[in-house]
C-alpha cells in the first residue's frame, strides 16, 4: 500500500526534532577547557602581581621594620595570628601625589602619613604631611623626645631612618628622598620649641639639596622669621665664614666633607648634618633633656641665634612646600 507523501514528510520531521544535538568532538571540548583554564590563570597572575606590589610597598618603607609576626609564624596557628598594625598609607596602591601639597589639594586635609611619588619612574615612599600652617607641608625631619638615635652612618642618612607611626615620632626622611622632593622650587620652614614652651620659626626660600655625587650640598635662599638666620651663620660677619651652612656638603661620622681641617665635625657632634667649621645650627645633634648642657663639644640640638649653642631644644621640625601653594588656613605645626 502506498504511503501518502504528506504523512511521510510529517514522520521525517518528528524524527529530526527528537534526535539529540550533535556531540562536540574531543578536540573542541579540550579547546573550551583550555580557554577556561587560561582565564583562571590570568586572574591568578593579576592577584599575584597586586600582592607583589603591596609587598614591595611594605618592604620599601621604613615602617616595615616594626617587629611583626607576619613572617615568623607556625603554619598550624595561622588563624590565631594577631593583626599587624602598620601606619595608614592613606591612599590606593597607585600613587599620584608628588608631595604633601598635592595631597592637601586633593582635599585630604588632616595631618598624617601618606605615600607620595615625586618621580614617576621611582617607587613611592611614606612621609608625614603637616596640614597646619596653611597645609601641604612635607616633613623632612623631626625631633621631639630623644628616642631615635641620630648618630648614624652615611648610608642610613641616605636612605632615612626613625619611626613612622605617630604624629610625634622622630625621623630623618633620607637624603635621596629629600633631593627627589626638591626637583622643583621649595620653601623650607623650620619650627623650634624650647623646654619652656616658647616657639620660634625660620623660613628659607629656594631651599635645595644636591644629589649624592655632590654630597647632598645645601643651598639656601632668602631668610625670614623670628628665630634668627642660624643656617647662614648668624648675624655676625666674622662668624659667618666658619659657621654658615649655605653651600656646605653633608657629613656623617664615617664621611667627612666639612671645612674643619684638623677635625671631623660629624664625629664631634655624633650625627649627620651640614657642617662648615662647624656650625651655628644643628638639628640632628644629641638630644640633651632640660635644655642647658655642658661637655667637650656644643653637640646638642641647637639654634644659636635663638638659645645659643649650649642649649638643646625640645622640639624641631623641617618641612617644605612649593612657594606657589595657596594657603588655606593656619595652625601650629608642633601640635599636629
Amino acid at each position: 500500500m502506498a504511503v501518502p507523501m504528506p504523512f511521510l514528510f510529517l514522520v521525517l520531521g518528528l524524527l529530526s526534532c527528537c534526535s539529540s544535538a550533535p556531540r562536540l568532538s574531543d578536540h573542541e571540548i579540550c579547546k573550551m577547557d583550555n580557554i577556561k583554564l587560561q582565564q583562571r590563570l590570568d586572574a591568578l597572575q593579576d592577584a599575584f602581581l597586586l600582592g607583589n606590589l603591596q609587598l614591595r610597598d611594605l618592604m620599601g618603607n621604613n615602617y616595615h621594620r616594626i617587629k611583626s609576626k607576619i613572617f615568623s609564624f607556625n603554619v598550624t596557628t595561622r588563624s590565631k595570628l594577631p593583626q599587624a598594625h602598620f601606619p595608614t598609607t592613606s591612599g590606593n596602591l597607585i600613587v599620584y601625589d608628588r608631595d604633601c601639597s598635592t595631597v592637601f589639594e586633593s582635599r585630604r586635609t588632616t595631618s598624617g602619613y601618606f605615600r607620595i611619588k615625586p618621580w614617576p619612574e621611582k617607587e613611592p615612599f611614606l612621609v608625614y604631611c603637616d596640614m597646619s600652617d596653611g597645609g601641604g607641608w612635607t616633613v623632612l625631619q623631626r625631633r621631639s623626645n630623644g628616642k631615635v638615635n641620630f648618630n648614624r652612618k652615611w648610608d642610613e642618612y641616605k636612605e632615612g631612618f626613625g619611626s613612622f607611626k605617630g604624629k610625634k615620632d622622630e625621623f630623618w626622611l633620607g637624603n635621596d628622598h629629600i633631593h627627589d622632593l626638591l626637583s622643583a622650587e621649595m620653601t623650607l620652614q623650620i619650627d623650634l620649641m624650647d623646654w619652656e614652651g616658647a616657639h620660634r620659626y625660620a623660613i628659607y626660600e629656594n631651599f635645595r639639596v644636591q644629589n649624592e655625587q655632590n654630597n647632598y650640598r645645601l643651598l639656601l635662599g632668602m631668610y625670614s622669621g623670628n628665630a634668627g638666620d642660624a643656617l647662614s651663620g648668624g648675624s655676625h660677619v666674622e662668624e659667618q665664614w666658619s659657621a654658615s651652612l649655605n653651600g656646605m656638603q653633608f657629613c656623617t661620622p664615617d664621611k667627612d666633607h666639612d671645612r674643619y681641617v684638623t677635625g671631623n665635625c660629624a664625629q664631634e657632634n655624633t650625627c649627620g648634618w651640614w657642617f662648615n667649621r662647624c656650625h651655628a645650627a644643628n638639628l640632628n645633634g644629641v638630644y640633651h633633656k632640660k635644655g642647658n648642657y655642658s661637655g667637650a663639644y656644643d653637640n646638642g640640638v641647637t639654634w644659636s641665634t635663638w638659645r645659643g649653642l649650649w642649649y638643646s631644644l625640645k622640639y624641631t621640625t623641617m618641612k617644605i612646600r612649593p612657594p606657589s601653594f595657596l594657603q588655606a588656613g593656619s595652625g601650629n605645626g608642633m601640635n599636629t
